[in-house]
């Protein structure tokens, strides 16, 4: 199934974000969209073909959507994607499928990442506030994506790792 650009998808479209540790750019950022795409060309669950779209962010963060109003996406299919990713790691340089990080955007617009006990010294020590841009890696919905995927950690769960 060719996939559709990601603005075509249908806001209650299920999503699954990425991100990369550090930025890809140049050739590592070919290769692994070249890998996405070719995987989603042919991405199916239980033999259908999956209606599916990517996003790819600030060099870092590669959103996939899938319609499940029109195929609904198996255990299985997401593992294979997972695969997909994970073995693109050593050409890119940099981990995509590793949880526990928090990115968020620095004074100067760059996109920054730390685990989660580190971002919460950030906080403690006055780097990162509540009005800091982060970045909700937890969002399930293209609508949720195009709404809140980046926004004011007060108005995000990163609210959490603020001093209180």
């Amino acid at each position: 199934m060719p996939q559709l650009a990601f603005d075509e998808m249908p806001d209650a479209a299920r999503v699954w974000v990425f991100g990369a540790a550090a930025p890809v750019t140049g050739a590592a950022e070919v290769a692994l969209l070249a890998a996405v795409d070719a995987h989603l060309e042919q991405w199916a669950a239980h033999g259908a073909p999956l209606v599916c779209a990517r996003e790819w962010r600030d060099n870092q963060f590669l959103a996939i959507a899938v319609d499940e109003a029109a195929t609904g996406a198996s255990g299985c299919s997401v593992d294979g994607l997972f695969r997909v990713l994970k073995a693109m790691e050593p050409q890119v340089g940099t981990s995509m499928v590793d949880g526990g990080t928090v990115f968020w955007r620095d004074e100067f617009g760059h996109v920054c990442s730390a685990d989660r006990h580190n971002f919460k010294g950030l906080a403690r020590d006055g780097v990162v506030d509540a009005e800091t841009p982060v970045f909700d890696m937890l969002v399930e919905s293209a609508g949720a994506w195009r709404a809140r995927f980046e926004c004011a950690a007060e108005s995000s769960w990163h609210a959490r790792l603020l001093p209180r």
